[in-house]
């Protein structure tokens, strides 16, 4: 299957499924856009691309903590320390046993990465051997539901918020403010960290595909 083979199912299959769709210009990929899903109220954004000169579709999707929230995440972690820690930990084991790729962004304090939990992303590749309508659509189903795990974890421990999205440091100085859509930093070897840096997770990035 080519990219324009590719290209022609994706949009037939989103327009079959009265998902709206918006353009999105990225000299990357073959095609980069938008979507809704599930339809209603309860939807949520996700990009769909097919990056140049690779066989494959990612779909992925970024998540901003309120800044609410985000505050609240501060007190736990000068209050009680380890129920931040455990917190943590319980929405990572919660992502991997999702299945799907993740990455976090954590607050930085003199230069270390402990928290507020201030943005998280999910992503999946579909190459093009394996592309169906039914793999795409349920790709988007096992993302928005990975993400609405933890949406429903934030709001259960730390409340609704304010409505205003938190700060992300690591957009901080980014020339368009959000985060990239391809990786910023070499790739690096992945390890299981266990101890307070809390590191494991934290550097993917959903365009690793790209």
């Amino acid at each position: 299957m080519s990219p324009v083979e590719a290209e022609g199912l994706v949009r037939s299959w989103l327009a079959s499924e009265r998902i709206e769709i918006r353009e999105q210009e990225d000299a990357r990929a073959h095609l980069h856009l938008l979507v809704k899903y599930p339809l209603g109220k309860s939807g949520h954004m996700f990009a769909i691309i097919i990056p140049k000169d690779r066989d494959l579709l990612a779909i992925s999707s970024m998540t901003r903590v309120d800044e609410g929230q985000q505050n609240s995440m501060k007190e736990m972690m000068k209050s009680d320390p380890e129920d931040w820690k455990s917190w943590m930990h319980e929405c990572r084991m919660q992502l991997i046993a999702s299945g799907v790729d993740w990455g976090i962004h954590l607050g930085h304090s003199d230069g270390d990465r402990k928290g507020p939990l201030q943005a998280f992303n999910v992503s999946e590749p579909v190459w093009f051997d394996g592309l169906s309508k039914n793999e795409m659509m349920q790709n988007l189903r096992r993302l928005w539901l990975a993400k609405l795990g933890i949406i429903h974890e934030i709001k259960y421990t730390f409340g609704a918020g304010s409505g205003k999205s938190g700060p992300v440091d690591d957009w901080q100085g980014k020339s368009d403010g959000k985060a990239r859509v391809g990786r910023s930093n070499p790739p690096q070897p992945k390890e299981v960290h266990t101890d307070e840096s809390m590191s494991f997770g934290e550097g993917f990035d959903p365009s690793d595909w790209i």
